[in-house]
């Protein structure tokens, strides 16, 4: 019920008023008043339309990040999330292909980059002793300025010497490999596990803290069969769907 622009909780009947709130703001979404990807009023303003205090609000737009329906941009606002993105997994896995193909925009954004030994684990998937040196990416990948994934990328160096700053002006892997004359590359490995996301790494993915996480380590070769990266994916699961491609 409404007042004077101002919409009216039930008071009195066991029902907090944040959860009323949370409710409320749902019925928008799953009715299509609020869109994907359309912000959602301030806090002060969501406050005034509710009659109670920001805090109050803050706590019912938690619950909804928590269920995966917003997200909150640090400077921005909040977000209705958009619908899952279909993600293939195969041979050929293209983050920029895929985006594009469902109509979105992909770009990455190079967080760290930096030249590190490489552990044993890493080594063995790249054909590297331990200890050789490689390049470590740090990155978030997006689909039309949302974060889908965040990863750490390694390749062998002194192989991809340069690579770091043909990544950070171009935006994707696939059109950094073709500056080192890699037309082509495919999928040796991919393993999918799942963990809630840390603290840092939900920050990277405007995630609440603890939301789940879809983890893929995957390893690619080159035209030859060389293998060229060793990458650790973190995808916000509440924004993937991955297709396993046979």
């Amino acid at each position: 019920m409404t007042d004077g622009g101002v919409t009216i909780l039930a008071r009195g009947e066991g029902l907090a008023a944040w959860r009323q709130i949370a409710d409320g703001l749902t019925a928008d979404i799953e009715a299509g008043h609020l869109g994907p990807g359309s912000q959602l009023p301030t806090e002060a303003a969501l406050a005034a339309r509710f009659g109670v205090n920001r805090h109050t609000v803050r706590r019912a737009l938690a619950a909804l990040a928590e269920r995966g329906l917003v997200r909150a941009t640090q400077g921005r606002g909040t977000f209705v999330e958009t619908p899952r993105l279909a993600y293939p997994i195969g041979r050929r896995t293209r983050f920029s292909e895929i985006v594009s193909k469902a109509g979105r925009e992909a770009w990455g954004d190079l967080i760290a980059a930096d030249s590190v030994p490489a552990d044993p684990g890493t080594a063995e998937a790249l054909g590297l002793a331990p200890g050789s040196a490689m390049l470590a990416l740090l990155t978030i990948h997006r689909a039309d300025g949302t974060p889908l994934s965040t990863a750490r990328t390694c390749l062998p160096l002194p192989r991809f010497d340069g690579f770091a700053a043909a990544y950070a002006a171009l935006g994707s892997l696939t059109r950094a490999y073709a500056e080192f004359g890699i037309a082509d590359y495919t999928r040796l490995s991919t393993r999918i596990t799942a963990r809630p996301a840390a603290a840092d790494e939900a920050a990277r993915l405007d995630l609440a803290p603890g939301r789940v996480l879809i983890v893929l380590s995957s390893v690619n070769v080159d035209a030859a069969g060389v293998p060229i990266q060793a990458t650790q994916s973190l995808f916000a699961a509440d924004r993937v769907e991955l297709v396993v491609e046979g």
